[in-house]
């Protein structure tokens, strides 16, 4: 039998591939893994954590303006940049530092450095060549610009977190959630923003009811939508940029952040050296429980592009390291997870939107609520919030929920497990209100929306 260097080394140490380490070390098995930026991933290091800080100080001003309704006088408040990229800056090193401390309590080598596959059992990382039994690519994957945008005009969501002055004026290009949260977070810290997207609507995948319901709360809160248009022409001037646009809008502005999507870090990875198939768009291919062509290698994460969230990344690292050392096989379930749209307002939904209802079940019974939140009753902000749930009409099976407004990310976790348990109507209705809160109202639902008129 052939002596490894290691049981087991994992390329990337980002969520998905620590948790996946960490387990496995855990079962008895030898672990290396390597990393060649900073120890977290994207989700630590500059996506969902630094992210949701700066989400947090972009709602500050709002809360500041509602203050008045409750009696408060708030003088004198001021924003400063650079004290919050310092305060994010100060949280992540520490959360590094956790995850280093995990990795070493867990007796996992950590090798820093770019790992390449040399065979099926061999890495290059840092001039030396490692091999091991397995070897769990984990190394996720990065933002694109699309034509015509460069590192010379335009920022990704990795420079956005660490510009070091704020924009005056801003375009974000594109239409998808991270287009819209940096939107919201600049535009709440004081930014002019334009969110350009060449769809007809922001937000596609999402629920017809939340894309709407969001881009009018954008506009009401003084966003610029710029919807079916592509740039033509990016004009440097004086002052910054003028972004034209096929709708014959023309745009002065500072900055230009590009958030169009997101491709696996496969470019350099050794993978056809490695006998490691890739799909069209350099995604590694994979079987249910994560193993790749080559049958001791296995992918996990944002680097397989099945869906590319933090959890996801963690429960396929967890399915992994069941099957392969801890003989416990299981397949990580795919459907009806959960996300969040940390936008202002948020958005949270779990399970199927209404027109893929339609098209997987047949008839359905929907319900909806909008009402203005009671939080701004007395503040007078015209901000309103939205439920909705998607039934089958056959079963009453809940097939997906839905949620606009405050506190919607918190609210849908929840609801998550009464939707992946195949709750139905009945059952929510059963369930007995919290009151007053915005979740009761998906208790309370009675009205079922008309049918659509047949086309």
């Amino acid at each position: 039998m052939p002596s490894y260097d290691y049981d087991l080394f994992v390329i990337g140490a980002g969520s998905g591939g620590v948790r996946a380490a960490r387990v496995s070390a855990g079962y008895g098995a030898r672990v290396a893994i390597a990393e060649e930026y900073r120890v977290g991933g994207t989700c630590v290091i500059r996506g969902c954590v630094p992210k949701k800080l700066l989400v947090y100080a972009a709602h500050v001003s709002e809360e500041i303006e509602d203050a008045a309704g409750y009696g408060w006088t708030i003088e004198r408040a001021n924003f400063d940049w650079a004290t919050l990229i310092a305060n994010k800056d100060r949280e992540i090193a520490r959360l590094e530092a956790v995850y280093r401390d995990l990795l070493a309590s867990s007796k996992v080598t950590l090798v820093e450095g770019r790992a390449r596959l040399v065979d099926p059992h061999s890495v290059a990382v840092g001039g030396k060549t490692i091999t091991a039994n397995t070897i769990l690519i984990a190394n996720g994957a990065h933002p694109v610009r699309p034509e015509d945008f460069t590192a010379e005009n335009s920022i990704t969501s990795n420079e956005a977190l660490q510009l070091e002055s704020l924009p005056g004026r801003i375009a974000v290009i594109g239409g998808g959630y991270i287009a819209v949260e940096f939107a919201c977070i600049f535009h709440g810290l004081g930014t002019e923003v334009t969110l350009a997207y060449r769809g007809e609507q922001i937000l596609r995948g999402f629920d017809h009811d939340l894309r709407e319901g969001l881009a009018t709360e954008l506009k009401r809160k003084g966003i610029r939508l710029s919807l079916n248009a592509r740039h033509t022409a990016i004009e440097k001037t004086r002052q910054g940029y003028r972004l034209v646009m096929t709708d014959g809008n023309e745009y002065e502005i500072d900055a230009i952040l590009c958030a169009t999507g997101r491709v696996p870090n496969t470019r350099d990875l050794g993978a056809g050296e490695a006998g490691v198939a890739l799909d069209h768009i350099g995604a590694v291919k994979v079987d249910a429980y994560s193993r790749t062509s080559q049958p001791n290698i296995y992918a996990i994460g944002d680097v397989t592009n099945r869906l590319n969230l933090t959890p996801v990344a963690i429960r396929e690292a967890m399915a992994f390291a069941d099957t392969v050392y801890g003989n416990r096989p299981w397949a990580m379930d795919h459907s009806i997870v959960a996300s969040a749209v940390f936008s202002q307002p948020p958005i949270g939904t779990v399970g199927l939107t209404e027109a893929e209802a339609r098209k997987r079940h047949g008839a359905l019974d929907i319900y909806k609520a909008g009402f203005r939140p009671m939080k701004y009753t007395l503040s007078g902000r015209k901000e309103r919030t939205l439920v909705k749930l998607v039934v089958e009409r056959s079963t009453q099976r809940v097939l997906g929920a839905h949620m606009l407004g405050v506190d919607a990310p918190e609210i849908i976790q929840s609801l998550a497990v009464a939707v992946k348990m195949g709750a139905t109507k009945q059952q929510f209705d059963e369930a007995v209100a919290v009151h007053p809160t915005a979740a009761e109202e998906f208790v309370t639902l009675r009205s079922k929306e008309p049918d659509p008129a047949a086309a």
